[in-house]
């Protein structure tokens, strides 16, 4: 199932020159559009899947009332930016390793870089389970409602056991989609929904435990999923052929050293956006209608984060293309799956912002019966239009950034955009200019906007022959170690 497909041009062994090939083949625009399309469907299904898991577990423990609904999604939410959101980041620096790798054939140095990050995400994973185990003083001390921090407590110390899990989830997930095995990941993460599904009405409703069964449910899924893999992984032929048991390389600290040099920028990559998004929502509590304009805030951020599955499963596809034709040497290819990627993410976003404007009187209903939450809902869709159809294409940006391993030099543009540009427009906007809400996802949008055009230099000033020199070199080096950019 999902047949590892192989890059299109062997690299050099370990033992010959690093040279290209003198005369590469001359990639063609219809077999990319086919291979991009054959892993932008899988892995778009994939991503929207595991994001479903919070959400039915939020949706659940919604129906017990409003104060359980507050603290799920509060609790949710703090989370994902202080827990998953870290091991997103962390896991995410196996697109270069493990894609690289594999375009380089280099396949045993695929499962010692995949054990590599496992070690690396459960050492993070400690503290970032006592921050958790702390949620809600953390909340009180910030000065959120004393009740819903409390509810919000009790539902982050039962997300602690799915945190460990989602860290290997992110890591087998990404050992497969590198090698092109993407149909699996699809069947495993439905299987997974549907048993979180049952398992949310047995924990929640028939054995009452409340919004504390939601949460418990989520952990076991993860753990589930990540069951599913490994056995698929021990199993199948194309698990057998890059992991051969635990490796005692895997264990060298100073390719350890090495993994952690191109993970923690991949952290600050992706924490930086999620932060500043987050960061929006808590600044719209200090507008003048602060339950209003946070209510359509989370509304938004809800919405855009649904939305978000989409653009980044084409991320995912861009990167795996990327690092592995870089991997095996071929610079045209690679060039040509970032051209062809850019048409799919225009494309997308484009259906995407006429499908959020042609529903934005509409969308407010789903979450409120209030004339007045959905007729804000409805100025701000036109807007979440703009700000979706950018994302689309800074993801696809970021993914070929990371198939080359540019996570350090993306992690400062990041910085500069959201934090340099981005927050304090926002604050302009919504509280100089008396925008209010809409002005502050302004300010996001004008990060965005930051963030493309550097992202699009980047990639106009690329020499793809050096970056495939690059990658050639890094798969050789010390075994296939491989070292950031």
């Amino acid at each position: 199932m999902g047949g590892a497909a192989e890059a299109s041009a062997p690299a050099a062994t370990a033992s010959s020159p690093l040279l290209l090939p003198r005369a590469p083949p001359r990639p063609e625009v219809g077999a990319e559009v086919r291979r991009q399309v054959g892993l932008a469907a899988p892995l778009v299904a994939c991503s929207l899947l595991q994001y479903s898991l919070q959400v039915v577990s939020v949706m659940f423990a919604g129906h017990l009332g409003e104060l359980s609904l507050s603290g799920a999604s509060v609790a949710a939410s703090f989370a994902n930016v202080t827990g998953f959101s870290v091991l997103l980041g962390m896991g995410s620096a196996l697109d270069t390793f493990c894609g690289q790798s594999y375009g380089a054939r280099q396949y045993d140095m695929l499962g010692t870089h995949t054990q590599r990050a496992i070690i690396a995400l459960m050492i993070t994973g400690v503290p970032l389970a006592f921050v958790l185990a702390f949620t809600g003083q953390i909340l009180t001390a910030l000065g959120q409602n004393p009740e819903i921090s409390s509810e919000a407590g009790l539902y982050a110390q039962w997300l602690i056991p799915g945190l460990f899990a989602y860290g290997l989830l992110q890591c087998l997930t990404r050992f497969l989609q590198t090698q092109n095995i993407v149909q699996v990941l699809v069947v495993f993460s439905g299987l997974t929904l549907l048993l979180h599904i049952i398992l949310c009405w047995f924990l929640v409703q028939t054995f009452g435990l409340g919004h504390k069964g939601a949460a418990l449910a989520t952990s076991i899924s993860y753990w589930f999923n990540v069951a599913l893999l490994a056995i698929y992984v021990k199993v199948s032929e194309a698990g057998r052929r890059s992991w051969h048991g635990w490796s005692r390389e895997a264990l060298n600290l100073n390719d350890v050293k090495v993994y952690l040099r191109l993970a923690i920028p991949s952290t600050f990559m992706t924490c930086l956006e999620y932060w500043a998004f987050e960061m929006v929502v808590l600044l719209a509590g200090f507008l003048p209608d602060p339950k209003l304009e946070t209510s359509i805030l989370s509304i938004s951020l809800n919405t855009m984060w649904m939305v978000y599955t989409i653009p980044s499963g084409l991320s995912s596809v861009i990167s795996i293309r990327v690092s592995n034709e870089l991997g095996a040497g071929n610079p045209q290819a690679a060039r040509l799956s970032v051209y062809i990627s850019g048409i799919m993410c225009l494309t997308e976003g484009l259906f995407i912002a006429i499908v959020t404007v042609s529903v934005r009187d509409m969308w407010g209903y789903l979450y409120s019966n209030e004339k007045k939450v959905v007729k804000y809902v409805s100025m701000m869709m036109p807007i979440l239009a703009i700000s979706d159809f950018m994302d689309g294409i800074q993801c696809t940006l970021s993914g070929a950034a990371r198939g080359c391993g540019w996570q350090k030099l993306c992690s400062l543009i990041n910085l500069f955009a959201y934090y340099v540009v981005g927050l304090p427009s926002a604050i302009t906007f919504a509280f100089v200019l008396k925008i209010g809400g809409k002005g502050l996802w302004l300010g996001i949008i004008c990060a965005m906007a930051v963030q493309i055009v550097a992202l699009i230099v980047m990639m106009l000033r690329t020499s793809w022959d050096e970056e495939a020199e690059k990658a050639q070199a890094r798969v050789q080096c010390s075994g296939g170690s491989i070292t950031s950019a």
